[in-house]
């Protein structure tokens, strides 16, 4: 397969489409831009004059029944992933399915066994795996800068008065809607990555806006893991009135990082930067991190950059690398790596409800 273009058919065209997936197809050399499914094109938004040399579908089924589709990604609201996941397993297409994956970790567990059966790929757009900072905190704790690590906190904390009018407001947590689906499962993913799977979860849900909306709008995770293992704390709130925005505070036997500000990559791409611009990933100096470890007796703190941008376009590489291999092992974010996020996930909610610790 190696040195084939890859047809790749998208479905949906609002930003997730536009702004991410689209951006990326087009910097990976091995995949072409094939088709979009856009359902109601409109003057000011329209994908056939936006992309004019790819085919347009106004129903996912006509890309499903396209037989030179290689590869589809799902960019619609994750109450569609599974219907649409398993529909292109079934038609023989590798899938990308934007996160949250799905709204229950059963059903991903599904997606996985058609998987296999069918033999095609499933890779999920946990792009902030690719974060510059999160790869600097990667660094720290693999080199042993840190020391053992026994707390981490991570925080994806901003200032938004109103409820959003898209999915992340609009669908309930059973569609896989709201900020535990949307914040949480970045959050929770880099967790996940570091650390595996915890032992206990402590979740406390709230309504920050009190607008008497039944969904909660912000959220407070305790990940506990054994004997010697860290206690993580991720805290998404959308009342944090800050200049600047705690991202990252980690604390280990031998030094601390606090880093704050988000990655840049999101806002470069909605500004239309693409990966390999200058400058794309890289972020400012006034967006440094503090690292501190001991000398001698004392702390002593200093400046860390983030390390040079893995940029999320690796993600797609990667993903292309492994279709073109055959070898699932090589997919970049798994579907069974999905399957156990959304597990800590449904044990939070369990807890928020109950408002006991969940063993897993």
């Amino acid at each position: 397969m190696a040195g084939k273009a890859l047809n790749v058919g998208v479905i949906g065209y609002g930003m997730s489409a536009k702004v991410f997936h689209i951006p990326l197809i087009q910097v990976t050399p091995q995949f072409k831009l094939h088709s979009i499914v856009q359902r109601t094109p409109k003057p000011n938004d329209d994908a056939s004059k936006d992309h004019p040399d790819a085919k347009i579908y106004h129903s996912a089924d006509e890309m499903f029944a396209d037989s030179s589709i290689d590869v589809i990604a799902i960019t619609t609201t994750p109450d569609t992933h599974f219907t649409f996941t398993k529909a292109a397993l079934e038609a023989s297409k590798h899938v990308i399915a934007e996160k949250p994956f799905v709204p229950t970790s059963g059903e991903a567990q599904q997606l996985v066994d058609i998987s296999k059966k069918t033999g095609k790929l499933v890779c999920v757009y946990q792009n902030r795996r690719w974060d510059s900072d999160f790869n600097t905190v990667q660094k720290l704790l693999a080199d042993g800068t840190l020391g053992r690590c026994v707390e981490f906190n991570t925080h994806f904390d901003r200032y938004k008065a109103v409820r959003p009018e898209t999915w992340k407001g609009t669908l309930t947590m059973e569609q896989a809607g709201g900020v535990i689906y949307d914040l949480g499962t970045h959050l929770i993913d880099q967790v996940y990555v570091l650390f595996g799977m915890p032992s206990s979860v402590t979740a406390v849900f709230s309504n920050q806006r009190n607008d008497g909306e039944a969904e909660p709008d912000s959220v407070t995770i305790l990940l506990q893991y054994p004997s010697g293992g860290p206690l993580v704390t991720a805290k998404a709130a959308v009342m944090s009135i800050e200049t600047e925005q705690l991202r990252y505070w980690v604390r280990g036997t031998k030094g601390s990082f606090k880093k704050f500000h988000l990655d840049v990559q999101e806002d470069q791409l909605k500004a239309g930067m693409k990966p390999g611009d200058k400058g794309f990933g890289v972020e400012p100096e006034s967006h440094t991190g503090s690292l501190v470890v001991l000398e001698g007796d004392k702390p002593k703190q200093s400046p860390y950059p983030s390390i040079e941008p893995k940029m999320y376009s690796t993600l797609y590489q990667e993903f292309a690398k492994a279709i073109e291999s055959g070898d699932e092992s090589k997919v970049p974010v798994k579907a069974t790596e999905a399957r156990d996020v959304l597990k800590i996930i449904e044990a939070a909610r369990e807890s928020a409800k109950s408002g006991k610790v969940v063993t897993l």
